[in-house]
């Protein structure tokens, strides 16, 4: 009886160590999920994709998937220059590359407060004018056209202008004017930066900075006018996810 009780007892530990370790295996095995494969993104981007620390790595939570598709592919095919970026897309397929996208599209996270220092009044309202209004007179349409009243961007390919640091927004203007960022073509991005001077890309990188971001903080469901000029990354992307 006793060399009985013991074997049970010997047994019922036995199980109990067998689930046990099968229970620790199970907690400490990664989840296979978007987030969890998404940390090599979030390290840099920040969690969940609000921005980063360094100015140069901005927001990419709640941008239309479109645009955000669009530019890993231009990463990986050398449109746009980051040895990093290449680097995580060199081997990925424009379908999982699609996935990511639409992952990061679909983040609802609050947006940081803007900072960014306010300019003089008189850059202010130049500032102001050539993002809400434009240059008739050098056919440099407005901000506002393309990327919404709100600036906040337009589904499903065009991006937001609020929410990122004045150095980001002066980096990328100013890639396009030398040529470093590309598009497919037509490239209005870099007709356009190539229309402003160097100051005027200054003045309007800081004084996007400094707006603040709407009750709304998304993507118009679509233009409210009608597209001064055609944009090659728009029809690009459109026509690589099968729209």
């Amino acid at each position: 009886m006793p060399e009985r009780h013991f074997l049970t007892t010997a047994l019922r530990l036995a199980l109990a160590c067998a689930l046990g370790a099968v229970a620790f295996v199970a907690t400490a095995a990664p989840e296979d999920t978007m987030a969890q494969r998404m940390r090599a993104c979030t390290a840099c981007h920040d969690d969940q994709g609000r921005q980063g620390t360094d100015a140069y790595y901005p927001r990419i939570a709640g941008k239309p998937y479109e645009y955000l598709y669009n530019q890993l592919r231009n990463f990986r095919d050398g449109r746009r220059h980051y040895p990093l970026m290449t680097g995580l897309l060199q081997e990925m397929s424009d379908e999982y590359m699609l996935e990511i996208a639409r992952y990061f599209a679909s983040l609802d996270v609050p947006y940081a407060t803007p900072g960014g220092a306010a300019l003089p009044a008189a850059q202010a309202e130049q500032a102001r004018k050539l993002v809400e209004s434009g240059d008739d007179s050098r056919k440099l349409p407005a901000c506002a056209a393309c990327h919404g009243e709100a600036l906040m961007g337009v589904q499903s390919a065009v991006p937001g202008l609020l929410g990122l640091p004045t150095d980001y927004i002066r980096a990328q203007l100013g890639a396009w004017r030398n040529g470093t960022r590309k598009a497919a073509a037509p490239d209005c991005m870099a007709d356009i930066a190539h229309a402003l001077t160097p100051d005027e890309i200054s003045i309007v990188s800081a004084w996007l900075s400094t707006r603040p971001i709407p009750p709304n903080a998304a993507p118009a469901q679509r233009a409210e006018r009608k597209a001064p000029m055609d944009c090659g990354s728009v029809l690009d992307a459109r026509g690589s996810v099968g729209r």
